[in-house]
């Protein structure tokens, strides 16, 4: 059945690191709007979806290997015959202090390997995905490219500096490549969620690291999440929240939504 707001029934959509949090939440919703929707990540097995209306293929790559990520967008047109959207939205979060006093060069100050990994999933993967399917949204003259950021991007955060600095620089990279893909008819976006609902990336192993570099206890700092006070509506966003603008910025309802990345943080800014 048409989906006569968005009408976005039979448009092929990547969803990079769509196998679990945010961007399983985004594909399910591509799905449920009649999208065909190709899972991009690096898990072993594919996400249990709903198909929907939408058919649905799993294509485990790793993001920051440009060899695996021009064979994915291969397959993809192999499978669909085209693409119209890539939601940029693999990313990785190491929490780390620039420098730990009690614990100098210890577990949690950050270093070259954890600096380096982080910015070759959230930097070069989005970099090496956004190139390879530009070639075909640029070659059809027509798609768009939604690239997933951070409210910590635009804010920055403690004990999460390199992943900030990362989002920070997707917001760059979206606002540079509207400047040079919109003449060819692409549009570029892109979204950046605060504080959400726990997902399984949420691990203890995460909690702990972060809870350290902001010296506090996991219980503070899950109580701090429940508590969403620097939220002003007062809670948690949910996935289907940033899900639900994803399918709008892909959709022709948003055709002159261009070099702009929005904030899905219900309000949260540093003041």
């Amino acid at each position: 059945m048409k989906d006569s707001w968005l009408d976005l029934e039979g448009k092929t959509v990547i969803v990079t690191g769509g196998a679990s949090g945010i961007g399983k939440a985004v594909a399910q919703e591509f799905l449920n709007v009649g999208a065909n929707v190709a899972v991009s990540d690096m898990a072993e097995k594919a996400p249990d979806l709903e198909a929907g209306q939408g058919q649905f293929a799993y294509i485990r790559t790793d993001v920051t290997k440009p060899q695996e990520v021009e064979e994915m967008v291969r397959k993809v047109t192999e499978i669909f015959g085209t693409i119209d959207v890539l939601v940029n939205n693999a990313g990785i979060n190491i929490p780390r202090l620039l420098v730990d006093p009690k614990d100098p060069k210890g577990q949690y100050e950050l270093d070259e390997a954890v600096w380096d990994k982080v910015c070759n999933v959230n930097l070069k993967g989005v970099f090496f995905c956004a190139q390879a399917a530009a070639r075909v949204l640029t070659e059809k003259g027509k798609g768009v490219i939604i690239n997933m950021s951070s409210e910590s991007g635009l804010e920055g955060s403690e004990g999460q500096s390199v992943y900030a600095a990362t989002k920070n620089a997707v917001n760059s990279l979206t606002r540079s490549w509207a400047k040079e893909l919109g003449k060819q008819g692409v549009r570029v976006v892109g979204v950046a969620p605060g504080i959400m609902e726990a997902t399984g990336l949420r691990t203890l192993a995460y909690e702990s690291a972060l809870a350290y570099t902001r010296g506090i206890t996991v219980d503070d700092l899950r109580a701090g999440y429940a508590s969403t006070s620097t939220t002003p509506l007062s809670r948690s966003g949910k996935l289907s929240e940033v899900a639900d603008m994803c399918v709008y910025l892909a959709s022709e309802r948003a055709s002159y939504v261009h070099g702009v990345t929005i904030n899905v943080a219900g309000g949260k800014t540093r003041g």
